[in-house]
């Protein structure tokens, strides 16, 4: 048995849709970019997945474009971060519905 394309898509479609289920279903502020973070994951994996077996011209663009994903994802993580430790010495929670109490 050899692991075909479709293979790589099933897990990165079930990857995501966890992602979505927690970035939906969770209140914390870290379990909702926890569930971002597996979402970028996904993404990134099928990226590699179509590079891999889909034949073009340039193999390559499905690894540049995961070089440019995991940059958006850190970023978005180091201010989502910050924002969720600034959330919690405010207000002692990291509830996303109390989110909105950080305007001034």
């Amino acid at each position: 048995m050899s692991v075909d394309l479709e293979h790589y898509l099933m897990v990165g479609a079930i990857l995501f849709a966890i992602g979505l289920y927690l970035a939906l279903a969770k209140r914390n502020f870290v379990g909702v970019l926890m569930g971002i973070e597996l979402m970028f994951n996904a993404a990134n994996l099928t990226l590699i997945a179509f590079s891999r077996f889909v034949e073009s011209e340039s193999p390559i663009d499905g690894h540049v474009f995961v070089v440019f994903v995991v940059t958006v994802a850190a970023a978005e993580a180091a201010v989502a971060l910050a924002i969720a430790v600034l959330l919690y010495r405010v207000r002692d929670t990291v509830d996303v519905d109390k989110a909105n109490l950080l305007k001034w």
